[in-house]
C-alpha cells in the first residue's frame, strides 16, 4: 500500500488565489497608472495669471481718484460731474508747492503770492516772468511724449498727439493752471483731463 501522498488538488489549492491576486494587482496598477507629463502642478502657468492680474489691479489703482493721496499740500477741487475718471494719460500733479510729472518732481513753485502774478516763476520761464511756458516742465513732457507714443502706436491708437491727466490742488492760481495747459499744448498734449473729487451734490448758491 502507497502511503498517502498530497493530491493534485492540495498542491495547486495555494497557488491559484496567489496567482489571482498577482493579476488583480497588476491590473490595479495599470487602470490607476497616470500620465508622468501630468502628474504635476504647472506653477509657470498660474505665474502667468497673477502676474497679468496684477498688471491690471494696479493699472486700475493708479487711475482712479480714490488712488490720489490727499494732504495738505494737495487737496483735488470737488465737482458733480458724473462722467467716468479717464484711463488713458501722462499724470501731471500741481500741488501747492510743486509740480510732478508720474512720480518725479520736475518744478519747485514760490510761494502762493508770487505764483497769483507770475505762475510758476520767472526762472522756470523761457522770456522772462510773462512767458506762459514752464521749460522743466516742457523737459520732462518731452520725454513723456515719447514714451506715450510708443505705446499708443502699439495699443492701435492715434499717436499723432497725447493725453494728459492734470491733478491740481483746489487753490491753485489761475495763471499757473493756464501756464500748465499751455506747456501740454506746446508738447503735442491734444487733451487733458482735470481729476477732480465727486461730490454728493451742488454746493449750495
Amino acid at each position: 500500500m502507497n502511503p498517502p501522498g498530497p493530491s493534485p488538488m492540495g498542491s495547486a489549492g495555494p497557488a491559484a488565489p496567489a496567482a489571482r491576486y498577482k493579476a488583480e494587482l497588476r491590473r490595479s496598477i495599470r487602470r490607476n497608472a497616470m500620465d508622468p507629463e501630468i502628474n504635476f502642478l504647472n506653477i509657470t502657468a498660474m505665474l502667468d495669471i497673477m502676474t497679468i492680474i496684477l498688471v491690471f489691479l494696479l493699472k486700475n489703482l493708479g487711475e482712479t481718484t480714490a488712488s490720489v493721496p490727499q494732504s495738505d499740500d494737495l487737496r483735488l477741487p470737488t465737482s458733480i460731474i458724473q462722467t467716468q475718471p479717464p484711463t488713458e494719460g501722462v499724470i501731471v500733479t500741481v500741488s501747492k508747492s510743486q509740480i510732478l510729472v508720474g512720480d518725479d518732481k520736475v518744478v519747485t513753485l514760490p510761494s502762493r503770492d508770487s505764483m497769483v502774478q507770475t505762475g510758476a516763476g520767472a526762472n522756470n520761464k523761457r522770456s522772462g516772468p510773462q512767458d506762459l511756458y514752464i521749460v522743466p516742465l516742457g523737459n520732462a513732457l518731452q520725454a513723456a511724449r515719447k514714451t506715450d507714443k510708443l505705446i499708443r502706436q502699439a495699443k492701435g491708437l492715434d499717436p499723432t498727439m497725447s493725453e494728459a491727466i492734470v491733478i491740481a490742488d483746489g487753490t491753485t492760481p489761475y495763471r499757473l493752471l493756464i501756464e500748465v495747459l499751455h506747456t501740454l499744448g506746446q508738447n503735442e498734449f491734444g487733451r487733458y483731463h482735470l481729476m477732480v473729487m465727486q461730490a454728493k451734490s451742488a454746493p449750495p448758491k
